[in-house]
């Protein structure tokens, strides 16, 4: 009777010990997913899906996207700091005026970096370095315009104001810290302006309905042919730098993280941003098609 006892027990143990080594091959006790946001920007689709691509093609990592976040900032900072998210792109002056509701702009875009991350530290979280490209505002005109009125930056626009028509959304133009304080800065006196959706500024430049328009610096129709971005030459519109905040404890849980989020720093010019924005909006590929190529690219 011992001895049958004892090799049932010594049966049950071999069983217990190959259920164990089953559960483990299996992902018996696997991380949860890294769970990323985005707002709902086809650059920021783009990002995530680079973020997330370089995390499971160099570790055994899972990774979890939620594209278009509603709201952007105003509902993924709140989630982030709850644990719902682990990370997500954005953009420095954004964060600095709607997480950090600062009513005074810091100029100097180094010092204001330092002081997000001090702030961002006292919330858990952290910004893992700068992607290398600023979203920001700029004005752009077609090719023959620029050629026609030699057309370089803003004092060059400004000395043709008189003789263009600028074209803008209605919150840009009627904004009070928008339009009205860039012709002030700049002397600007276009000779008559133009109200549109920002979907049909585009539209509205190529057919010369209008021959200036705001834009932002990575939008995609920028990457196509015969349109300049002109240079802001007096500094008037403060850099709005991308780049990715992540919780502490997420750095802390998954040991990899950061050296990933890392090797994005300064990796990805405007032009570059103009361009995979321009292959999905534009020429219609999948965000996630493009983000692959770039970072084949890159050697990443």
């Amino acid at each position: 009777m011992g001895l049958i006892s004892g090799k049932v027990m010594k049966r049950g143990m071999v069983l217990l010990a190959l259920g164990c080594m089953t559960a483990g091959l299996c992902g018996c006790g696997k991380k949860e997913a890294i769970k990323i946001a985005s707002k709902p920007m086809t650059e920021q689709y783009i990002l995530t899906e680079i973020i997330a691509q370089m995390i499971e093609s160099e570790t055994d990592y899972e990774v979890e996207i939620t594209k278009g976040v509603g709201g952007g900032t105003t509902n993924i900072h709140p989630a982030l700091v709850k644990g719902e998210f682990d990370l997500y792109p954005e953009y420095t002056r954004t964060a600095w005026l709607n997480v950090l509701k600062k009513e005074e702009m810091e100029k100097d875009d180094d010092k204001l970096y330092s002081l997000l991350l001090a702030e961002y530290d006292a919330m858990g979280l952290t910004w893992t370095g700068l992607y290398g490209f600023s979203n920001t505002y700029g004005l752009a005109v077609r090719q023959e315009t620029a050629d026609e009125y030699g057309l370089a930056d803003y004092s060059d626009l400004a000395a043709a104001s008189p003789q263009l028509i600028f074209g803008g959304n209605p919150d840009y133009i009627e904004l009070e810290t928008g339009y009205p304080r860039l012709c002030e800065a700049y002397q600007m006196q276009f000779g008559d302006t133009m109200q549109m959706e920002i979907a049909l500024k585009y539209e509205a430049l190529k057919n010369k309905e209008v021959d200036v328009i705001n834009a932002f610096t990575t939008d995609a129709q920028l990457a196509a042919n015969q349109l300049v971005l002109l240079t802001d030459d007096g500094g008037f519109f403060e850099t709005f730098e991308a780049g990715t905040v992540v919780r502490k404890e997420a750095l802390e849980k998954y040991p990899e993280l950061k050296g990933i989020l890392e090797k994005l720093n300064g990796m990805i010019s405007e032009e570059e941003m103009q361009q995979m924005n321009y292959e999905v909006e534009v020429n219609g590929r999948e965000d996630k098609e493009v983000a692959k190529e770039f970072l084949e690219k890159k050697g990443l």
